[in-house]
Formats: C-alpha cells, structure tokens, sequence
C-alpha cells in the first residue's frame, strides 16, 4: 500500500520519517520529497508498505501524530488511472 505523509517539517529527515513507519511494518521504500534548487524538504513523502493491515495500522497510529515538532497527516495515497 503506498502511503502519504503530509505536513512534515522542512528539518524532518529520510530516516526519521522512515523510523517512524518501521515500528509498524518493514517498508518497500520510504521517500522524502525534495526541492529541486534548495535540496531542502517540501514537507511530504511517500511510503510504501507491501502488507496491508500493517500499512493500515502505521496509518491510523501515526495520522495526527507529532514528528519532528509538527503533526503529521498520513493517508492512503489514492492513484488516479485514467
């Protein structure tokens, strides 16, 4: 299932976001989106955990969380197929 994390910190790490979801399941890949120029992060990244119920429950445990000092939205990425 591949999950977005929203609202993150500019200063929250790869690795952080990534300790985050490993208390929950063991990730196909963890990724933090950065600006192209600044190299700094946009505040989002993405998560993609193969077991479902796992990726659900790092959902509904970190949804509302603080990490790094913020709270945290976390969801479902929905994949629109045209």
């Amino acid at each position: 299932m591949k999950i977005i994390a929203r609202n993150l910190s500019r200063s929250t790490t790869e690795e952080q976001l990534t300790e985050a979801f490993t208390q929950f399941a063991e990730l196909e890949y963890c990724t933090l989106v950065l600006d192209k120029v600044t190299g700094k992060s946009k505040g989002f990244g993405f998560v993609e955990i193969n077991d479902d119920k796992k990726a659900l429950l790092a959902i509904v445990k970190l949804n509302g969380t603080k990490l790094d000092g913020k709270v945290i939205r976390v969801k479902k990425l929905k994949i629109n197929k045209h």
